[in-house]
């Protein structure tokens, strides 16, 4: 099946050499295209409507943060062929002020997905027909899923008994609560837990 994949991999990228730079499988046995960013649209109706693929089923569409990276997310697309049961995953680069080519036109189904990227990440889809949050509350400030954005949050949402509503708080936790020690005692930990002591006297 890999050398399947290797030679589909080859094809595509031989078909369109503008627009993928890289093809392979990975260690779980899918085949992996990277797409320059300005191409993923390309790249995708070709794969939908080439007869001898009809990747016409999108799968997911998600996204990466790399903090460190110059092009900051890397966006992750995967599609399936009912025809020839096959999969296939793009992968692109976007810098943190770059904007994604929509892909909605081509699959209807990608609206959500895009929506869910920009509200997690804050990806920006070019084109989208309705570009806004679909996960978190309309007043919500950062994106969750962003490697910077803190565990706590910035707010807190909870009901007010006394004036009927629903109101928005700045989270205020001590310092002590944010640090958390995951060291157990096969890690060196320098302490006792209960029950160790029982094990000493005897």
């Amino acid at each position: 099946m890999s050398n399947t994949l290797t030679d589909l991999g080859e094809v595509i990228a031989s078909k369109l050499p503008n627009a993928v730079t890289a093809s392979g499988v990975n260690d779980f046995g899918e085949l992996v295209l990277n797409v320059k960013l300005e191409k993923i649209v390309t790249v995708v109706e070709f794969l939908k409507t080439n007869s001898a693929m009809r990747f016409s089923t999108l799968i997911d569409i998600t996204a990466i943060d790399y903090p460190s990276r110059k092009n900051r997310f890397e966006m992750v697309y995967h599609f399936l062929s009912m025809y020839t049961n096959m999969r296939i995953r793009l992968k692109l680069q976007v810098s943190e002020d770059g904007m994604v080519p929509s892909i909605c036109e081509i699959h209807p189904g990608a609206n959500w997905f895009e929506r869910e990227v920009f509200d997690m990440y804050g990806v920006l889809f070019s084109g989208h027909p309705d570009l806004r949050r679909i996960l978190t509350d309309y007043g919500f400030r950062g994106h969750p899923l962003r490697k910077d954005f803190p565990t706590t949050g910035y707010t807190e949402l909870r009901y007010d008994e006394v004036g009927k509503r629903v109101v928005y708080e700045p989270v205020t936790l001590t310092q002590e609560y944010r640090q958390f020690d995951f060291m157990s005692p096969w890690e060196g930990a320098q302490y006792i837990l209960p029950g160790d002591d029982k094990v000493e006297a005897k």
